[in-house]
This record gives C-alpha cells, sequence and structure tokens, in this order.
C-alpha cells in the first residue's frame, strides 16, 4: 500500500527504514544541491572541512537557475537533473557524508543502490519539468557555496524548503527500485 509523509528534516534512519517504493513523500528543511562537479570536489575534501553538514540535509539533484536581487538570492528555476551522472560518485558520497535522503530524476544505477541498502538512504523522483513549480516551494536561500569556481548550475546551494514535493520513494533501502519493476 502506498503511504504518504511530511517530514521535517533531517530524517531519522528509522523514518527511512519505513519508506518503501512507491510512497510519497514532502520534506521541510534544508536541502543542497550538488551535480558533477560539486560531488567531485566535495569527495576530494575531509567532511569536517565543509562549510556546511550535508548529514543534516537532503542532496538535491540540481543546477538551479539563480536570479541575484540587492538583498539576496531568488530560484528562478529548481528543477532535478538526470541523477545517473552522479552515479560514478554517489556510492563514496552517501558514506562519507551520511546523507540519507537523495532528490533527482531518472534513477541511478546498482552501486547507488547498494550503499542505499548498506548506509539506509532513499532515492526520490522529482518530476522533470517543473523547475519553476520546485522553485515555489524554497522559502529561502540560506548560502551558496564554489560559485566563482564551478559557476551558478554547479555551485552548492542550500535552500529552505517547506513541503517540497511530492517526491517519489524511488529505490528504497530494502533494495527495490522503481526503475527495476519498469524494466520488467
Amino acid at each position: 500500500m502506498i503511504m504518504e509523509y511530511h517530514f521535517n528534516l533531517p530524517i531519522s534512519s528509522d523514518e527511512i527504514k519505513k519508506l518503501q517504493v512507491g510512497d510519497i513523500i514532502y520534506v521541510t528543511g534544508l536541502v543542497f544541491t550538488a551535480r558533477d562537479e560539486a560531488h567531485h570536489m566535495m569527495l576530494t575534501k575531509n567532511k569536517n572541512d565543509l562549510p556546511f553538514d550535508p548529514s543534516k540535509m537532503a542532496l538535491y539533484h540540481c543546477g538551479p537557475l539563480m536570479k541575484k536581487t540587492k538583498k539576496s538570492w531568488e530560484v528562478v528555476s529548481a528543477g532535478p537533473t538526470t541523477s545517473s551522472r552522479m552515479e560514478i560518485f554517489e556510492d563514496k558520497f552517501i558514506e562519507k557524508f551520511g546523507i540519507n535522503l537523495i532528490i533527482g530524476k531518472g534513477g541511478m544505477g546498482e552501486n547507488t543502490q547498494k550503499a542505499l541498502q548498506k548506509y539506509i538512504c532513499i532515492y526520490t523522483s522529482y518530476t522533470g519539468g517543473a523547475g519553476a513549480l520546485a522553485a515555489d516551494k524554497v522559502e529561502k536561500v540560506k548560502d551558496v557555496f564554489w560559485l566563482e569556481k564551478l559557476g551558478m548550475p554547479e555551485a552548492v546551494w542550500l535552500f529552505k524548503v517547506k513541503e517540497y514535493g511530492p517526491l517519489v520513494v524511488a529505490m528504497d533501502s530494502h533494495g527495490k527500485s522503481i526503475y527495476k519493476n519498469l524494466k520488467k
């Protein structure tokens, strides 16, 4: 039976274990964006040297379109990017940074699936093409890191989100994957 949940981040491992493929979740709290370059750069750093704690946030595969105002940054569009590009990094990223919730689109591979099981993590899917709708769920841009070095889409953005979703649990911590089911 598909269930719907509303969580405040961070989510406990016990809550993650309850979630099954097909469940729908909405999250409130901090998420950080990270695409290819950010994954690579963060993995070369000591986790204690990072300017934020990824383990307390959801990881969002997103290259947002941002607008600078006099006071702060505003999110114009924040739709998910294709997650499979991060497959070469994700298992190591989950292990090193202790994240337990990933948001993206399109699914991930076997190495990530094994890491989801081993480290109690889930991969959730957000609808592609809904970047403006996603931006509406961002209450505040808390910070940005490595903007000068990586550029806008690859920089790490910290977003405070409210009721961000619907997110479909597409790969759970029990070894199930909606993508495996689709292939069958």
